[in-house]
């Protein structure tokens, strides 16, 4: 007789745990955001510190950068040695370079919202990789998985966001709708930018610059078929700059700034011997 029996699902605390899990490996990877040494924007031709060669805007506009080097500065660029100058593909190329300088330290190239590229430096063997302990977490609380509305906006709808390192200056991202939420007894209507297929929301509450990381969090999510929103704040995570001085993240407008605890989610990234990885 066959035994048709199946495991059992897995508990929301269970879960949750798995995702966490997952995103402790998932910063420590070669790319990952503990890995991030250095983001330098190239306006001129110029080094790039930590990594060898000369760097410089490409003069045809296209996407990327120029890299000049020698054979014996080791600089891989999609899989060919550098001997002379060749361009490297930014990410918003539908064919990104890839950039090796040795066996633990690469190189991405991005696009900035003015146009310019700057050369990102990824080393799997960083400083803060070998001092990660965890990521902090609260435990599961079903409290915090709410049911919001989400009413489309008009098309090209936009949102001022500050990010970190901008002196103030706000950046203007796509809102796709509105969402309506219920929190602690008030209804309060908060803006998430696009995020390829979901919705980025970025947030702070009574918990942030204290019990969580001061800049505040992120929550991705997604509108339902019915209209119907779900906030599961359990899954709230920490922004790329908790992990790396090197991001540049973008901070909570007013409307997504709660004046009340919410603990649920990611809490801070801590070294291996429980203090705060960065302040």
């Amino acid at each position: 007789m066959t035994d048709t029996a199946t495991a059992p699902a897995p508990s929301a605390e269970e879960r949750l745990e798995r995702f966490h899990a997952a995103r402790e490996q998932a910063v420590q990877t070669a790319q990952g955001f503990l890995a991030l040494t250095n983001t330098q924007w190239v306006g001129e031709e110029q080094t790039i510190w930590g990594v060898p060669g000369t760097w410089a805007p490409r003069a045809d506009g296209e996407s990327g950068l120029l890299v000049t080097a020698a054979p014996e500065d080791g600089i891989v660029v999609d899989g060919e040695p550098v001997d002379g100058t060749v361009v490297v593909r930014g990410k918003d190329d539908p064919q990104p370079s890839k950039i090796v300088f040795d066996d633990h330290t690469t190189g991405t190239v991005i696009r900035g919202e003015d146009g310019q590229y700057a050369l990102r430096v990824w080393d799997a063997k960083s400083e803060a990789i070998e001092e990660f302990g965890s990521i902090s977490t609260f435990p599961y609380n079903e409290e915090w998985v709410v049911t919001g509305t989400f009413t489309p906006n008009p098309a090209g709808t936009t949102v001022g966001f500050s990010h970190v390192k901008d002196d103030g200056a706000t950046r203007e991202l796509p809102v796709p709708g509105d969402i309506a939420v219920t929190l602690r007894g008030e209804e309060y209507r908060i803006a998430a930018f696009k995020d390829g297929r979901r919705l980025q929301l970025v947030f702070a509450d009574e918990t942030s610059d204290g019990d969580t990381y001061g800049v505040g969090r992120f929550l991705f999510i997604a509108p339902n078929p019915d209209g119907t929103i779900t906030l599961d704040f359990n899954y709230a995570v920490l922004p790329p700059c908790a992990f790396s001085y090197n991001f540049n993240c973008p901070m909570p407008p007013k409307q997504n700034r709660f004046p009340f605890r919410i603990e649920a989610g990611e809490k801070q990234v801590l070294g291996t011997d429980g203090s705060l990885l960065h302040e």
